[in-house]
């Protein structure tokens, strides 16, 4: 594998950023467009770009799949277009893989682009996956704030933090930065699209996990394709670690049973 640190000046962010890439070396990739297959990692609230790297094995982990990674810098704005603050949203779903795949050789095709995250990554991507189904057919949420209509009322430390990202806490609920407004709107029109696959899971232990089980009975009512687990385990990365690892399994890369096998 090919680890390399990037770093890049973002017209959107209206700053120098940065990305890990993590390349498989010598992969053939078994894409219908010879390129690679996608990961969009994404870090929590408190991380950088460079927080999956230094606390799992995600190098070891995806090293017999073909899949490059990229994980970006991705603030502390919820992936979002925030209120008061930067476009997060904007760029990670326009900017960042224009510039990714014109540094690197991956793939533009949905059916080979994936999103996951931890905690606010979980959020973002289920966030980018569900606001722009066309770009991406995977998205997977790791003990993610898939309520922020609820959270952000709740979390009362964070309230001035999340106004200058949501803007009115109380118009979260039925907005586009709410998840389970965008899966029950992209729901009614899945004549018209293709839904993303989705995949969530949290611990019990975990202080998100009510929200977790709140978006799964949303989803099983609007008979929305998520798959769900949850076990033991708290908000950390001895968690992430271990539940990556079924993200990565469960993701449609293709060939990757021969690869591992």
């Amino acid at each position: 594998m090919a680890v390399i640190n990037c770093e890049f000046s973002s017209n959107v962010l209206q700053k120098d950023t940065a990305m890990q890439v993590i390349l498989p070396e010598g992969a053939r990739a078994l894409t219908t467009d010879g390129k690679l297959p996608v990961l969009w990692l994404l870090h929590g609230l408190s991380d950088n770009e460079t927080a999956w790297m230094r606390r799992t094995s995600i190098e070891r982990y995806v090293l017999p799949l073909g899949i490059a990674v990229v994980m970006p810098d991705g603030g502390r704005g919820f992936y979002t277009d925030m209120a008061n603050g930067f476009k997060y949203f904007t760029f990670m779903t326009e900017e960042l893989p224009e510039i990714a795949r014109s540094f690197f050789n991956l793939s533009g095709l949905r059916e080979y682009n994936y999103t996951a995250g931890l905690s606010m990554g979980g959020y973002g991507a289920f966030l980018l996956a569900l606001s722009k189904p066309e770009k991406y057919c995977a998205a997977a949420s790791l003990s993610g704030a898939v309520d922020m209509a609820a959270i952000g009322e709740t979390l009362t430390e964070y309230k001035k933090e999340f106004k200058n990202i949501f803007g009115d806490l109380k118009k979260i609920k039925g907005s586009k930065n709410d998840l389970l407004h965008l899966a029950g709107e992209l729901a009614d029109k899945n004549e018209k699209i293709k839904f993303p696959a989705l995949y969530a899971c949290c611990g019990t232990e975990d202080f998100l996990y009510d929200a977790n089980v709140k978006f799964r009975d949303f989803c099983r009512g609007k008979k929305i394709p998520l798959t769900y687990e949850e076990g033991p385990g708290d908000h950390n990365w001895a968690y992430w670690d271990e539940n990556i690892k079924k993200v990565l399994e469960w993701l449609p890369i293709p060939g990757a049973e021969e690869k591992a096998g």
